[in-house]
């Protein structure tokens, strides 16, 4: 079965996409830690970050970095941090997160934002991105 990931990739689900390219997915976190925390997914589906191999983990972090300069331009926080967990759902991922404090606190709170707010987060990320 494919992993929600998965599915949103294929616009089975759908999402506020960020940006994406042949080995890469980036989109809003719906339950954001803060305002414009995005996930960046490989499209191919590997449980475990690490066990994807050499070349596209290496494009998924450049792809990561593109993206998270991205959303430094866009939404104003200190610096965008980078959270690997990978126990939520089995298709590895990212977490870009714009930091208010020094620390990602990813058991803390979450933000409920309306969809208008979402969308408008992404426009604004997608505009920095494709500079």
């Amino acid at each position: 079965m494919a992993s929600i990931f998965t599915r949103i990739i294929l616009g089975e689900i759908p999402c506020y996409k960020i940006a994406e390219d042949e080995h890469s997915f980036a989109f809003l976190d719906i339950h954001p830690l803060s305002k414009g925390h995005t996930l960046v997914v490989p499209k191919k589906e590997v449980d475990y970050l690490f066990d994807l191999d050499q070349a596209d983990y290496l494009h998924l972090m450049a792809f990561s970095r593109q993206v998270a300069m991205a959303i430094g331009r866009a939404v104003p926080c200190l610096r965008v941090g980078m959270g690997v967990i990978g126990l939520e759902v089995p298709h590895a991922h990212v977490h870009l997160v714009p930091l208010h404090t020094p620390t990602i606190n990813f058991s803390g709170p979450k933000l409920s934002l309306e969809k208008q707010e979402l969308e408008t987060i992404a426009e604004a990320i997608r505009k920095e991105f494709f500079l």
